[in-house]
This record gives structure tokens, sequence and C-alpha cells, in this order.
């Protein structure tokens, strides 16, 4: 007898896409058979070390993320079209799945990028894993873009965060889809200044203060080299403790597009499970609270599931 074929779709968010990793842990121990899996930025990288089979080595290095390995994945360049190279994070994926080929994966995996210069979701679903997916997670303004076969491929939350019509067309006839661009949980402001406070006098932040100075320092040298006034622009900043990092400026305004975007599409193709996980004001660079992600995205799966036939 058949059984209806499950497609998993895990949707983009930068830092709180460590939930993706809770959720799968839910579904595991609920003995839901995943059929396949298509991601977006973030959940293309959790959805294809899941689809090789690697899932728990991941998790393992999430947990250990901090802010000193956090920083080193920032190989900065000062190129037209983005700040970060990405060969650094290409390495740290190469070194979570055993195969470089889609062909290599246990289970069908599609990763969904978006093609610059029409504005149309490509998806990725056959030969180079590694191109795929560092296309996926290409943050339009921080990460340079991939250049494949004459197409400029950025960010696949662009136009499609949460890609369930995807999975459907690869032969889903049930989708669970993780939205975590909608997974902000609305804080006391008063509480959420002294956490931050709490979390400024931390040993790590200045730890991150060091490594981030140095960081700027490269970056300024880079702009110096490249016009007087970027440079300028720049030393500002360093000194400026109040503006955002260009992380987060650029991380959170495409986190409120995918928000628009991801409603727009569940209108006319909702996923027959959603699982929306909850977040403490969690920043796009949050990537060393994989534990606070993890246990949002597992809370949200036993959730939805205890209501899901």
């Amino acid at each position: 007898m058949n059984h209806d074929k499950i497609g998993l779709v895990l949707g983009s968010g930068s830092a709180r896409g460590w939930a993706h990793l809770g959720v799968l842990r839910a579904l595991a121990e609920a003995n839901i058979k995943i059929d396949l899996v298509v991601g977006t930025s973030i959940g293309a990288l959790v959805g294809a070390i899941y689809a090789a089979g690697q899932i728990a080595l991941l998790e393992e290095a999430a947990l250990n993320m901090n802010w000193r390995r956090i920083v080193s994945f920032l190989d900065v360049v000062l190129p037209r079209s983005g700040l970060i190279d990405g060969k650094k994070i290409e390495t740290f994926f190469r070194g979570h799945v055993q195969g470089t080929r889609f062909d290599d994966l246990r289970l069908p995996f599609a990763a969904v990028a978006t093609d610059l210069r029409s504005g149309s979701p490509v998806v990725l679903k056959s030969g180079d894993l590694i191109e795929a997916v560092r296309a996926s997670i290409s943050i339009p303004g921080i990460f340079t873009p991939v250049i494949s076969d004459g197409r400029v491929l950025v960010d696949g939350g662009l136009v499609e965060p949460v890609p369930v019509t995807v999975a459907r067309n690869l032969g889903a006839d049930r989708v669970i889809a993780v939205d975590i661009s909608h997974a902000m949980k609305k804080q006391d402001p008063t509480k959420a200044r002294e956490k931050n406070l709490a979390i400024k006098e931390n040993a790590e932040k200045k730890q991150l203060s060091a490594w981030l100075d140095r960081f700027r320092h490269e970056l300024n040298q880079k702009a110096e080299s490249v016009h007087p006034a970027l440079s300028k622009q720049i030393k500002i900043w360093r000194t400026d403790g109040i503006t955002p990092s260009i992380y987060d400026v650029l991380g959170t305004s495409i986190s409120i597009m995918e928000m628009r975007i991801t409603e727009s599409n569940f209108q006319i193709d909702p996923p027959d499970l959603l699982i929306r996980p909850l977040f403490d004001n969690f920043m796009f660079m949050d990537f060393h609270r994989a534990e606070e992600a993890i246990e949002a995205g597992y809370s949200a799966t036993l959730v939805a599931l205890d209501a899901w036939e």
C-alpha cells in the first residue's frame, strides 16, 4: 500500500534557521517519514545536510558555535556585489556532507535560488550540491552572487522564502513547511533592554568586540584602497554604538520582505502542516544561540503535530 509522499520545506531566516534542527528532531521522534526536502537559504543548507544523513554532525557544530567561530566565516572582500566571499562557509558545508553532488544524497533534495536578472525562482536539484547551496544562501549585499550557466544567482528568499509549491511540483502529496521569517515573539521593551545589557557584559561579547574590530579594520583598509569617502563612512560606523550593523540592516529588511511574500504565497498554496517557531528577540547573526533556536523549533513542531491528523 502506497503512503502519501511527504515533502519537508525549510524556509529562510538566517540564524533562526537552527530551529530547523529542532523541527527535524521532533519529526523523527514522531516517526514521520520524510520523502523529499526543499530548502531556501539557511533552510537549503540544513536541508542538504539532512538529505545527506549528517544532521547530527550539524547539530553538534551549531551547539558549539560561538562568536569567534562566526566571525571566522566572514571572509571580507570589497567587490561590487557583496561584502563576504562565502568560501569559508563552503568549507564548513563540505565538512558536513560526504558527497558534493545531488546524486550523492540519501533523499531527493532541491535548493531554491533567485535569478537576479529575471527575478525568477531557480530550483536547483541536480549537479553541484555545494554551488546550489551557496547560491541559495547568497543574501544580496552580504554574499557575492553565484554565477552559474550564465545566470546571476542570489538568495531564494527574495521570491520563495518557504517554497511549498516547489515541493508539490517535485511530487509531494502533503507538505510540512517551516516558516521562520514570521517567528518573532513580542517582548517587553524594558526586559529586552535589560537582557541586551546583560548580553553585552558577557565575556563572549567582549571577544566578539575584539574580533569585529579586526574585521572592521580589514574592511576599512579595503575601502581606503577604493575610495577615501567610503573609508571615512566606515570609520563613523566603527565609533557609532547606535547604528545597527550592515548585516542586521540587510538581514532584517529582507526578513520583513519575506514575511509579506510568504503570506501572499500561502494564500495561493498553503502547506498541509505549518510550523512557525517563536523566538525571543533573535537577530540576523545570532548563530551562537543555537540551543534556543533548536528548542523553539522542537516545541513548535510538537504543538503543530498535536493538531495535525
